[in-house]
């Protein structure tokens, strides 16, 4: 039997390793806290929210909780069930724990599908491996990760986020920061772009997003699909004090990343300004998060582009990603590349050519082989 227990006041289940440990929530089955170690360095990048499980009335089991990453279908609203699903807010069954794997199910009633969720850790990796099975669904769905990382005690604009080729990106189209509700949004609705260093500002000029954090008081939204020219493997990096976080995955499995830019653009509860220096980084198979009616409303078809996956109840589907850290020497700048090349290794080069490399199974995240 695995034994619970509260930690940031949420029922907790742990998965270990000697370079891991994380915590992982039964409602929701959020990741977080997760520490990383090697050696007398540590790192523990995972955003846990600035209130208590219970201590705020009338909150979603999945803003109750809020931490780290956790899986969401569909991704956004849907016209019967919760924002971002069951898998989200629902409570999860530990089924199997060993030394450094758990794995936890759900029955979806929103969409009828069976889920697993296997989260695991290998010895001397700093790596977390996350494997999510779906049984049993039927139709048009949209999904995605909801990894959130704190920058809140970073030095402004000192750390440096960076992905893998993108083919397009733009701002939410719409209002995603309702002034109404006491909230503040900054970036141009519908922007395109092509840096995340000139990103158009509502009131004119352009803002550098991969200096994180900006200046306190905003929220917003921005979108980018992988370029399939630059391989199979998708990544995301976050360059921190010390170490840099970084996300793989199968771009035919998530062909795009959401960044969530949460910088106390919220003023009323259960954010009440405080929710500052966060930053989703979210990899997802959706248009934005304006839900699932609108991704198999397909918007970006003209592009090319699927925000919406054909799921078959009598074929399982099973989606693998991959983050972790690497511990960098001072100075280390923002990521260019992440490299595959070898087995059971990434490594990662900045903009000045400085290398790191760390053990991990890269591999793990192909959905199927060639």
């Amino acid at each position: 039997m695995v034994e619970a227990t509260l930690v940031h006041g949420a029922e907790s289940v742990p998965v270990e390793s000697n370079t891991v440990k994380a915590w992982v929530t039964l409602v929701g089955a959020q990741i977080a806290p997760v520490e990383f170690s090697e050696g007398a360095s540590s790192a523990q990048p995972y955003s846990l929210a600035p209130w208590l499980p219970g201590s705020i009335e009338g909150l979603t089991p999945l803003l109750d909780v809020l931490r780290g990453d956790f899986f969401c279908l569909p991704f956004g609203d849907q016209p019967d069930g919760p924002p971002h699903g069951e898998p989200a807010h629902g409570r999860w069954a530990p089924v199997t724990s060993t030394d450094h794997s758990l794995t936890l199910h759900l029955d979806a009633d929103d969409s009828g599908a069976a889920i697993d969720k296997t989260v695991s850790v290998r010895d001397n990796e700093t790596v977390l491996y996350q494997e999510v099975t779906i049984s049993g669904l039927s139709g048009m769905f949209n999904y995605g990760t909801h990894p959130i990382l704190d920058f809140s005690g970073q030095a402004p604009a000192s750390a440096r986020i960076s992905t893998s080729p993108m083919i397009w990106s733009s701002v939410y189209p719409g209002v995603f920061s309702d002034p109404a509700i006491g909230e503040t949004q900054i970036l141009q609705p519908g922007a395109e772009f092509d840096s995340l260093e000139a990103i158009p500002l509502a009131a004119g000029g352009t803002i550098d997003v991969s200096r994180y954090p900006t200046p306190a008081g905003h929220e917003d939204l921005v979108m980018m699909v992988n370029d399939p020219a630059a391989g199979r493997i998708g990544w995301s990096a976050a360059v921190f004090d010390g170490f840099v976080w970084f996300a793989l995955k199968d771009i035919r499995s998530f062909p795009a990343t959401l960044l969530w830019i949460s910088n106390g653009g919220r003023t009323q509860p259960p954010w009440s300004g405080r929710f500052t220096g966060r930053m989703g980084i979210e990899d997802v198979t959706s248009h934005f998060a304006d839900g699932l009616l609108a991704a198999r409303d397909q918007p970006l078809a003209r592009l090319g582009i699927s925000t919406a996956r054909e799921f078959d109840a009598a074929t399982p589907v099973t989606l693998r990603t991959v983050q972790g850290v690497v511990f960098t020497p001072a100075g280390f700048g923002r990521v260019v590349s992440i490299d595959t090349a070898v087995a059971g290794q990434i490594t990662l080069t900045d903009e000045a050519g400085n290398e790191v490399a760390t053990a991990a199974d890269w591999e793990f995240v192909l959905e199927s082989p060639g």
